[in-house]
């Protein structure tokens, strides 16, 4: 039952510095003070050791495995870990068979699953039954959204804490405590000064691992004299010229920052809405992907307002198939500050949903038979086209004769608002009811 630990060997000099000063107990361990602050949840299950399953969830380098690793530590259950990367179907059911066989025996145990994300519907299948039997107690760790990438039937049945990123005080605090471990640096003295902890803190971007290999990387390419070596800023400039950009085209953050893009467009915030393109961007996002949803917005959130937004996001569209990237980068600018500043409505969207919201309620209504087509005799007897208008011939190009089913009459489902040119659209609607009000029976 004995799998390769994610914790074999950290103090070795050979492994990175994140590993060697690996916080052993809650003490020791730095941020998710909503978790594990003074009489909070996570922090008494721990210590009581009455852990159910749970899921880890939070971006990378905050903590879930050196939890996972002091629940280890403190559980008096049998401890198993392994990876998802590294791990198949055969791997969980021979372990989960000897899980039930020591549950048999009285010994519990927990199984530690590092990116649980990645194992597919069949292999997150196979845990099921063993977490709800009790033969094991799962902890997941997972940088995706569990909604998402977690079976419904296994996440009923765990307890999900979200893990938040480092702030800035709280990595520049790990970073003292690893200079203050006899395992981070044996036989050398490191002297930063806080100005340069703090540089590399913001440049980890919540992520503790950044942070600790960074310093390792100042250290190791420092110049070393009587094993002593001193980090300055410009020991840095190497290492912290570009953030790393926290952005997945396939993750939990391709939704949320496509999402923060159109709802700064629909506030008319240009300087937010052009922030979060050029997020996209940089973090690789496919321009045409963009393009799409700036289509769906002109129409969406603008519409009638300004009509020239659809033409122009379906010219930009064009633009960036043309040219690709880097070069139409301008153009998707272009698009979100034109988007971001022009009037907004979203009375197209709303008589969409109105519409289809009666189409499902009533059904097949039929077509009356005055707009009917009478192609065939058969047809012109049945009287398709029987009291057709032509509107092009009266007068004012409009007539009294019906388009609408019956049974919903009267059914209004455009209702533009006075923003930009959908004033003029109102205002011509006005006028047609107004004629109908007086030229029909």
């Amino acid at each position: 039952m004995k799998q390769e630990s994610l914790f074999a060997s950290e103090n070795n000099q050979n492994s990175p510095l994140a590993n060697r000063v690996r916080p052993q107990t809650l003490e020791e361990f730095t941020g998710q003070t909503h978790l594990l602050g003074k009489g909070k949840v996570l922090r008494e299950i721990i210590a009581q050791d009455q852990l159910p399953s749970i899921i880890f969830w939070g971006p990378p380098g905050v903590g879930k495995t050196t939890l996972a690793q002091i629940i280890a530590n403190q559980t008096k259950s049998h401890f198993v870990t392994f990876s998802a990367v590294t791990s198949g179907i055969k791997d969980i059911r021979k372990i989960m068979e000897e899980a039930e066989e020591n549950r048999e025996l009285g010994e519990k145990t927990i199984v530690f699953v590092d990116e649980i994300h990645r194992f597919n519907k069949a292999q997150q299948d196979a845990f099921l039954p063993f977490v709800e039997r009790g033969s094991i107690t799962l902890i997941g760790a997972t940088t995706e959204n569990p909604s998402f990438e977690i079976n419904s039937a296994l996440l009923s049945r765990c307890k999900v804490f979200v893990l938040k990123e480092l702030s800035t005080a709280e990595i520049s605090s790990l970073l003292r405590k690893a200079l203050n471990n006899a395992n981070a640096f044996p036989n050398l003295k490191v002297q930063v000064d806080e100005n340069t902890l703090t540089l590399i803190a913001q440049f980890a971007n919540g992520d503790a691992r950044i942070a600790l290999n960074t310093l390792e990387m100042a250290v190791l390419n420092a110049d070393h004299q009587n094993k002593s070596v001193i980090i300055s800023e410009n020991n840095l400039n190497q290492f912290i010229n570009t953030k790393s950009l926290r952005y997945d085209k396939h993750g939990e953050e391709h939704y949320n920052i496509i999402s923060a893009l159109h709802k700064s467009m629909r506030n008319s915030d240009v300087n937010a809405a052009i922030y979060w393109l050029s997020r996209m961007l940089d973090g690789g996002e496919d321009p045409l992907y963009i393009a799409r949803r700036l289509v769906r917005f002109a129409s969406e959130d603008i519409g009638v307002a300004d009509t020239k937004a659809l033409e122009l996001t379906i010219n930009v569209f064009q633009a960036c198939q043309f040219l690709g990237m880097p070069e139409c980068d301008v153009h998707l600018t272009e698009a979100v500050v034109y988007l971001s500043l022009a009037p907004k409505s979203n009375a197209i969207y709303k008589a969409r949903l109105a519409s289809k919201k009666d189409v499902k309620k009533t059904g097949n209504e039929p077509v009356p038979l005055q707009i009917r087509n009478a192609p065939t005799k058969l047809m012109d007897n049945l009287g398709y086209g029987k009291g057709y208008q032509y509107a092009h011939s009266e007068k004012d190009k409009l007539t009294n004769m019906k388009t609408i089913p019956p049974d919903l009459e009267g059914h209004e489902y455009y209702l533009p608002t006075e923003e930009g040119n959908e004033k003029r659209f109102k205002q011509r609607l006005e006028y047609i009811k107004n004629w109908h009000a007086t030229h029909d029976n």
